[in-house]
């Protein structure tokens, strides 16, 4: 049964579902008409508003974009990347491979969405190198399934947002609220933490006994999954500078790292709260352990 309405939404995706910038054009278009008649303004005022309000949000989306890039980097770091191939290895069947892709992509998207997406990708692929008889689409549906956790994990740009206060909270909810909203209200909230149990001890079975049979299996071509061995050559002086020796140091990396590290203990010290900010400077300087000294 389960199977059978699988492939119903697929179908429906495939033959409704348009792109996503489509989806936010289609939404612009629905808010223009509907606020016309509530606001008692015309077409131009609106279009005034959505052009000035366009760029209002400037600080937030550059928060945004560093949860992507810098969870995109720690994925990135050699020791993940050789921790993911060990774990690869331990699922005997398709069954148990879909369900550790899904429990993995949950938990790293409720630690940090932008991690959860890349590492959940790449976890997906040494799944499909490492197992026989998985099937490929499943797969990387299991791997971004686990996204749906993400913003009632430690990254929600909402609840993140709520706790910082200030004027940012002000300009994003225009207005409407003015004093900042504990984490301990909306991530760590016993709703929401029920929510987030109930996903991760359901969905991995869930898309794991959709699994189709053998003969419908789609697997992929392993040999697309291999890394190029072809390396860009570069050359080098043989003698060194002091410029390349610097930008080389591990011990700079180690100094602004542990001033990193100090600087989020004090804040949580100091009865700070988590919100965006910091939680962005966490895996800027996890980053930079795991990269430079692991």
């Amino acid at each position: 049964m389960l199977q059978g309405f699988t492939r119903m939404c697929v179908l429906l995706a495939q033959k409704c579902l348009p792109d996503s910038f489509v989806l936010v054009v289609i939404l612009t278009l629905i808010v223009f008409g509907v606020s016309m008649p509530l606001t008692h303004q015309g077409p131009l005022d609106m279009i005034n508003h959505w052009g000035k309000g366009a760029w209002s949000l400037l600080g937030f989306s550059m928060q945004m974009a560093l949860v992507l890039v810098l969870g995109q980097t720690l994925a990135s770091a050699k020791i993940l990347q050789n921790l993911l191939k060990k774990l690869a290895s331990i699922p005997s069947s398709p069954f148990y491979a879909i369900a550790m892709v899904t429990f993995l992509g949950l938990l790293a998207s409720w630690i940090n969405w932008g991690f959860g997406l890349v590492i959940s990708a790449i976890f997906a692929k040494e799944i499909a190198k490492s197992n026989k008889g998985v099937d490929y689409r499943l797969l990387i549906a299991a791997a971004y399934s686990g996204f749906v956790i993400w913003h009632g994990g430690l990254s929600g740009s909402i609840p993140l947002t709520l706790a910082s206060g200030g004027d940012v909270l002000v300009k994003t909810s225009a207005g409407v609220l003015n004093q900042a909203i504990p984490v301990s209200q909306t991530i760590f909230s016993t709703y929401n933490i029920l929510i987030i149990l109930i996903l991760f001890l359901c969905l991995p079975f869930i898309l794991a006994f959709i699994h189709p049979k053998k003969k419908d299996v789609v697997e992929v071509n392993k040999a697309l999954l291999e890394e190029s061995k072809e390396k860009e050559l570069i050359t080098h002086k043989n003698e060194k500078t002091l410029a390349d020796y610097l930008e080389n140091s591990a011990l700079i990396s180690f100094i602004i790292s542990n001033f990193g590290v100090i600087y989020i203990i004090s804040h949580f010290a100091r009865g700070g709260s988590l919100n965006l900010d910091i939680v962005n400077m966490i895996f800027l300087f996890i980053g930079f352990y795991c990269i430079k000294h692991l």
